[in-house]
């Protein structure tokens, strides 16, 4: 069999570690060992529960059950009652202030409860609800289907206003100060509606919008899209700016205390940008992300991912604590007053941690904004109410983290961990934490409907944010000082500095980004972040001898880079951007030899 070149290239540049299998990744990241030992989980409960958990302000939990009922327990998970419906759901019920409970299912129906389980009224809709309802100040709630609908219900129950999407809707809305309604469809577009209902404006991204919309303190919109990207809206509709991710973003983003917009994308990395889209730093949890962060009072921020691990991070990014249950988790955790952490697994086991801090009050600290699912931005009202609320949790002595073993914290020359950003770093984090609601959107099973409805007008997102650009990160000697480097004496340095990990080739980060030209935007213990042809990509760094270095496949794989082989007049590698070559004198078949294996087994003697 003949393998074309460029296949065969990447093939050497991340060698196998099995015969005649090739790595889907191209740079595999090791786990970071956490600092500390996690706290205990202090209740565990099979509950079966299916739908997000939403937390009164007096502690008590309202779900939906795989059982096809609503159910509010007490803090501890003891049920008080529960109330059937017709299907079971996963939207998050929301709590109003007087304790009542409104609560969709897969039934195509809405209901309303008041705090004792006794039903007030119920809603027939045009689909299945996907996406958690919105409450507004007026008692009123704004419910998407996903028969491609978006209605307005009263207090009540009785229908407001309707508006036709033509797509279904899986994305939870969101309500701005002003009544405005975000919220994205399965038509590649997030819309904005008036709050009577008209349409005000449609912003297209590149792919579907499974992502709740966040909103930050001055009212922009921060949403992911399965064409990969994070992306920013103001106000009036306008771009702002996207930020490319490895794979389809269906988590919903929160935004922390500090202003910090965190997101995590089905490529296993949480994203912290700032309000500009500047990447602060990257998280590699090394699982796909599903699910919101949440933000706790302090800066400590927690995300779960697909394979079942919880993870607490720093404000810095740095990682804290993991709790591995082995078992899937694709909802947020749900926080108290009373600094109670919840969260469940796969199957539906209620999990509970007390003694913690509080949600941060900040712009959009979870998923839906708060703890109750009420999806709309806090007044300067909610946020000295909800200080006042978590006042004491968040003053509350807590019990000291045991630091993990040394072993587990010292780092290593082959795999970055926690700790202090290398020389390289061009700035310090800013003190804010990530904090991040979850998606809990399934993959629509219902077939789009072609209805045919007037939109208003649709601004199409930017292919790619440019910052302004900042000159390469070069390492220069202290003494003598060393003259400014060109692309090529930076290659060839880059070159002679190449060291071979885990069958992959890696070069000094600061020579490998200067020779391509390609700036350095931010740097952490793990990752960094790269402009390259506007577009802002992360990779993945290892430090070797205290100093970041990335691989040759990471670099080879870039958008807008060509590789290719050299055979004569000596062995090299060549990367093309922008139509300028770079060569790295780099002989990578002598580096990272294929393994040669059989490609049929032996046939078996008759």
């Amino acid at each position: 069999m003949r393998i074309p070149r460029r296949p065969l290239l990447l093939l050497l540049l991340t060698a196998a570690v099995a015969p005649g299998v090739a790595a889907q990744t191209a740079v595999p990241v090791a786990t970071p060992a956490p600092a500390f030992i996690a706290p205990k989980i202090d209740v565990f409960k099979e509950l079966r529960v299916i739908s997000g958990i939403s937390v009164a302000p007096g502690g008590d939990l309202v779900f939906v059950g795989s059982d096809a009922k609503i159910h509010r327990t007490d803090a501890s998970g003891s049920e008080k009652w529960a109330y059937p419906v017709g299907d079971l759901g996963r939207a998050y019920p929301v709590i109003t202030p007087q304790g009542g409970v409104i609560a969709a299912s897969y039934d195509d129906t809405v209901y309303a409860l008041d705090a004792a389980g006794k039903l007030q009224w119920k809603l027939k809709l045009d689909g299945d609800v996907f996406a958690t309802p919105a409450l507004r100040p007026d008692g009123s709630v704004i419910v998407a289907t996903a028969g491609g609908t978006v209605h307005a219900i009263g207090a009540d129950g009785k229908t407001l206003w309707t508006y036709k999407v033509g797509a279904p809707v899986f994305s939870s809305p969101a309500i701005a100060l002003d009544g405005t309604i975000y919220f994205g469809a399965q038509n590649n577009r997030l819309y904005a509606l008036n709050p009577d209902g008209s349409a005000k404006w449609a912003y297209r991204a590149g792919s579907l919008v499974f992502s709740s919309p966040a909103l930050d303190a001055d009212g922009n919109i921060y949403f992911g899209s399965s064409d990969r990207r994070i992306h920013s809206v103001a106000p009036d509709g306008k771009p702002r700016w996207t930020v490319l991710t490895g794979l389809f973003v269906n988590a919903s983003p929160i935004v922390t205390s500090g202003g910090l917009i965190v997101v995590g994308s089905y490529d296993g990395k949480l994203y912290a940008l700032n309000a500009a889209g500047e990447t602060v730093w990257t998280y590699t949890a090394g699982q796909p992300i599903a699910a919101s962060a949440v933000e706790l009072e302090g800066g400590t921020v927690i995300v779960p991912d697909l394979g079942g691990t919880l993870q607490a991070l720093s404000r810095s990014g740095q990682l804290l604590w993991t709790i591995p249950t082995g078992k899937k988790i694709d909802v947020a955790l749900s926080v108290s007053d009373q600094g109670s952490l919840y969260f469940v697994t796969q199957g539906g086991a209620l999990n509970i941690i007390t003694k913690q801090r509080p949600l941060a009050v900040g712009p959009w600290t979870t998923f839906h904004a708060r703890s109750d699912a009420w999806g709309r931005a806090l007044s300067a009202q909610d946020t000295q109410a909800l200080t006042q609320a978590r006042r004491a949790a968040a003053t509350a002595p807590l019990a000291q983290l045991k630091p993990a073993t040394p072993a587990a914290i010292t780092p290593a020359a082959t795999a970055p961990r926690p700790g202090t950003p290398t020389a390289t770093t061009p700035t310090a984090p800013k003190p804010a934490t990530p904090a991040t609601g979850t998606s809990t959107t399934p993959a629509p099973t219902a077939t789009q409907k072609p209805g045919a409805t007037t939109q208003p007008g649709v601004t199409t997102a930017p292919t790619a944010t440019t910052p302004p650009a900042k000159p390469p990160v070069a390492t220069q000697p202290a003494t003598p000082p060393a003259p400014v480097l060109t692309p090529a004496q930076l290659a060839a340095r880059a070159a002679t500095q190449a060291r071979v990990q885990d069958q992959q080739v890696f070069l000094p980060l600061a020579d490998a980004a200067g020779a391509l030209r390609l700036p350095v935007r931010a740097v952490t213990v793990r990752t960094a972040t790269l402009d390259v042809a506007g577009q802002r990509v992360p990779v993945n760094l290892r430090s070797i001898g205290g100093q970041p270095y990335v691989s040759l496949a990471e670099l080879a794989s870039l958008p807008d880079v060509a590789a290719a082989l050299v055979a004569a007049p000596a062995p090299a590698v060549t990367l093309t951007r922008a139509g300028q070559a770079t060569t790295f004198a780099l002989n990578v078949p002598a580096l990272v030899p294929l393994t040669h294996g059989k490609e049929y087994t032996d046939v078996l003697p008759r």
